[in-house]
């Protein structure tokens, strides 16, 4: 049996709610997935910026109860993102709408991409419960995957997304040549493993 009606919409928080195994949600789509754990590429230059932002991570996480997404994304998450343009110099595309087809549409939480290397990455944030959170992350890379494969699939065989509850931070990777997905079982806590957060994002756009 198809696990999607072909004849009804899904949305990329829709996947979510319905709690598809991610797996699953990736076979339906003609891919592949294996769970492993996932030691990204990670960024070797200097971070000049890395000691700053940790203190002001750590300076109002006493103050500001994490207790729903929005304040997970502003507090913790944003503050990530938006530091890697710093080092990148990638368009940031919040809230970014994208429709590739009735089943594969919606809003991706955060898109950057340096298009003078065509690199793509894409990080959802989510509130709790990253299992869940993975299966919306896979739908987003097959629909990131389809839109942009006819201008970048040679320049960027690999697609790298990442899910965040802005202290834990879970990676996954789309070869797009095998139409393979590898999903991270390890996970990177933030402030604590900043600094390697922060190369792993960097190196996915350099």
């Amino acid at each position: 049996m198809p696990l999607l009606d072909p004849n009804l919409s899904y949305t990329f928080s829709r996947y979510f709610e319905l709690g598809f195994e991610a797996s699953e949600l990736a076979k339906e789509f003609g891919y592949q997935l294996t769970r492993k754990t996932l030691n990204l590429p990670q960024f070797p230059g200097e971070l000049d910026r890395l000691q700053e932002l940790r203190e002001r991570i750590e300076e109002v996480l006493p103050y500001v109860p994490l207790t729903n997404e929005f304040a997970r994304r502003e507090i913790l998450i944003s503050r990530v993102v938006t530091e890697l343009i710093h080092y990148t110099q990638a368009e940031l595309r919040i809230e970014y709408g994208l429709k590739v087809s009735n089943l594969l549409q919606g809003n991706l939480d955060y898109l950057l991409r340096v298009n003078a290397v065509n690199q793509l990455l894409v990080i959802e944030a989510k509130y709790e419960d990253l299992t869940r959170g993975f299966t919306q992350l896979i739908a987003e890379l097959v629909a990131v995957d389809q839109w942009d494969r006819g201008t970048a699939v040679s320049e960027q065989p690999i697609l790298v997304g990442a899910v965040s509850t802005g202290t834990i931070w879970q990676f996954a990777r789309l070869d797009r040549i095998r139409k393979q997905f590898e999903q991270g079982i390890n996970s990177y806590r933030v402030p604590e493993d900043l600094e390697q957060v922060m190369r792993i994002l960097v190196a996915a756009l350099k």
